[in-house]
């Protein structure tokens, strides 16, 4: 195995806990050769029995752009009942969900449970599995976007019924992610939703057992 230098290193952990998921972007376009970097990196993800269950659909078109922003919009205004009343309301409401319609590109990530055929290694007592990898995927790229300098919001308000009509996507094939992705002049120090006081990180320490659930060191 070969050793990280220190800076290597500090680069790799400065980009794990200094990504953002972002809401507001430039429309300056991403050059291709940065954008297929980003999507070699998810492919290289780890994935159970190897299975690659991923595909990756690339949106620039302004009018599917359009759509996807409705379906997202038709959510949030869904979801927004449930702060009616509340505290939260306010901010939920002033929270900018989706920068679908800022940003050139969009990608949608799917999953497919069936890429690999019926029997997956390590894939048959857990079939999550399919998901989980997906998810490794996703945030491979999240982690090279951040080292390109390039923003990347995870848009999670539709409809997965409503995504696979806009975009054709098979109806066995699951858009896992909606990801907003380009330049921005606004990078949070911190996550948005702890900076608008929606939530706040938990600490480590109680997050951890020994040995059995519940289990702490003595």
């Amino acid at each position: 195995m070969n050793k990280l230098s220190e800076e290597e290193k500090s680069g790799v952990y400065k980009a794990i806990f200094n990504r953002r998921d972002i809401r507001t972007f430039l429309q300056t376009p991403i050059p291709d050769e940065t954008l297929y970097k980003l999507l070699e990196a998810a492919h290289s993800g780890p994935s159970v029995g190897f299975m690659q269950p991923w595909n990756f659909i690339i949106i620039k078109d302004d009018e599917t752009k359009k759509k996807l922003a409705a379906i997202v919009e038709k959510e949030r205004r869904a979801l927004a009942i449930h702060y009616e009343g509340t505290d939260r309301e306010l901010t939920f409401l002033d929270l900018k969900i989706a920068g679908i319609l800022e940003a050139p590109v969009t990608i949608c990530v799917t999953c497919n449970p069936f890429s690999a055929g019926d029997h997956v290694l390590g894939r048959n007592s857990i079939p999550e599995t399919d998901l989980m990898s997906t998810s490794c995927a996703i945030q491979n790229m999240w982690l090279a976007a951040y080292a390109e300098g390039l923003a990347m919001g995870w848009v999670s308000f539709y409809k997965k019924a409503d995504v696979r009509t806009i975009l054709n996507i098979p109806y066995h094939v699951d858009p896992i992610a909606l990801l907003s992705v380009g330049y921005t002049e606004n990078y949070p120090d911190r996550p948005l939703l702890e900076i608008y006081n929606w939530e706040k990180r938990q600490q480590l320490d109680g997050l951890i057992f020994e040995g059995e659930w519940g289990g702490r060191s003595k």
